[in-house]
């Protein structure tokens, strides 16, 4: 489609106003191909690179056919819920309902975002007041059902957004039954950058002979994004992570680790190494998050350390550097990581530090990319920084993190597990009795009196 702007969408001077104050003139190509099928009222799946402009490519075609329904009444009768949202994070779902407000601000339309991790009841004032557009998690939409706080029998629209990672997380029996409460007479909207097998089965059961679209290779990453690997032992790690954060390329960076509690201690590292660093976790409360999240938006911190509950739905514009200090084990998640750098069209670098235990993860990265990542032996100057500990194989991931590799210990008192150190004062140590002879041979208990364990 040789789409020229969106004004050739046909789209209502409303919208488009917003869109112009917006700074954006021309759609990209998911929202250029999204948009009509929307429009003509087709169930739709659409498949493309994250940082393609999806939340555009469902929200923009959503208030459209929404806005014969848009009222200046203050009466919550006339505000129902007339489109559902459903994200898979918190982040995301601020995000995307900030996104439904931007482009729907010259109109009569409301809209709200709900998530767990606040206190329910200063949601539910809102909901009240009636709203046409819900984004929410499922999680904190179903409190909410159950509470009676929200009606969900006049959606006309429904979305699912990132519907892989919803799976991933474990939230399809939470779907199931927030599926069955909506009307039949319905259209429905899934958007993603991967659909596995799971996610087309899904789509059979509550799509109509959606239109599919793919505006990208399945799990392609960017070519806008320059990745690269530098292969690391895990102990050199933060030294290598210190020497790429001086660099003039990091003027700002997300940094992924596998675990909340790495997230943490690394940012508490940087940080008295006179790094502007914070931590974004699920162990942080919203409002942590939150602040983190504004504070490096705004640049007043330069390094933010995520787990994989940032991997999605963070929009940060012209953000240069996405640095993985851990590669994660799912291969889609490297994916995702990897797209909060070199959205819409800018350009952007991954790194990515790889010890020898991850490079079979990495092997499974390449696989699903379809792509040999360039790779480096680090170049490290020879007195390093301390570093975190490194973590050991044979250990739980928790403990990896707690505990470096043993060192040799002293000699030691055999009765004891701690170092003996004799002194004048001390007493003589006691004396182990001494091991049966291996000649004297044992005595002999009758089968019949052995006891035998439980």
């Amino acid at each position: 489609m040789n789409t020229v702007s969106f004004a050739d969408l046909k789209l209502a001077p409303q919208i488009l106003r917003a869109l112009t104050e917006s700074g954006y003139t021309t759609p990209t190509p998911v929202q250029a191909q999204a948009i009509p099928v929307v429009l003509e009222g087709h169930d739709l799946m659409a498949g493309a690179q994250t940082g393609t402009g999806k939340t555009a490519a469902f929200a923009l075609p959503m208030l459209q056919k929404l806005l014969p329904h848009a009222s200046s009444s203050t009466s919550p009768a006339k505000h129902p819920v007339r489109a559902l949202i459903l994200v898979p994070t918190r982040e995301l779902a601020i995000q995307v309902e900030e996104s439904v407000k931007t482009y729907a601000k010259h109109t009569n339309l409301r809209s709200l975002v709900v998530f767990g991790g606040v206190d329910i009841k200063t949601q539910t004032p809102h909901l009240k007041t009636g709203v046409e557009i819900l984004v929410a998690t499922p999680g904190r939409l179903l409190d909410h059902i159950e509470q009676k706080t929200v009606q969900l029998n006049l959606v006309q629209m429904l979305v699912l957004d990132e519907a892989d990672r919803m799976l991933d997380m474990g939230f399809m029996p939470a779907l199931k039954r927030i599926l069955a409460l909506l009307p039949r007479q319905r259209q429905s909207l899934m958007f993603s950058a991967t659909f596995s097998n799971e996610i087309k089965k899904l789509s059979e059961d509550f799509m109509n002979y959606p239109t599919l679209i793919e505006v990208a290779r399945s799990n392609a990453s960017a070519e806008n994004i320059t990745q690269k690997v530098y292969l690391v032992d895990h102990a050199d790690k933060h030294q290598l992570l210190a020497q790429l954060l001086r660099g003039d390329d990091a003027k700002q960076a997300i940094v992924f680790t596998k675990t909340k509690l790495t997230a943490s201690r690394l940012a508490k590292q940087l940080q008295r190494e006179g790094v502007s660093a914070d931590a974004i976790h699920g162990d942080k409360s919203q409002l942590e998050r939150m602040q983190a999240l504004d504070a490096f938006k705004q640049g007043k911190i330069a390094v933010l350390i995520a787990t994989d509950v940032a991997a999605r739905g963070l929009d940060i514009d012209s953000l240069p550097m996405v640095i993985n200090y851990e590669i994660p084990h799912a291969a889609e998640d490297y994916v995702h990581r990897i797209g909060r750098t070199g959205r819409a069209g800018a350009s952007g670098t991954a790194i990515s530090l790889v010890s020898p235990e991850e490079e079979k993860y990495l092997a499974d990265i390449e696989k699903l990319i379809k792509t040999q990542i360039p790779k480096e032996r680090a170049d490290l100057p020879e007195h390093a920084a301390k570093p975190l500990r490194a973590p050991r194989a044979e250990h739980s991931e928790r403990s990896r993190e707690h505990h470096a590799p043993a060192p040799k210990k002293p000699s030691h008192d055999p009765w004891f597990d701690k170092p003996y150190e004799p002194s004048a004062s001390a007493p003589a140590p006691v004396k182990k009795p001494a091991e049966p002879s291996a000649n004297k041979p044992k005595a002999q208990i009758p089968a019949l009196f052995v006891r035998r364990s439980s």
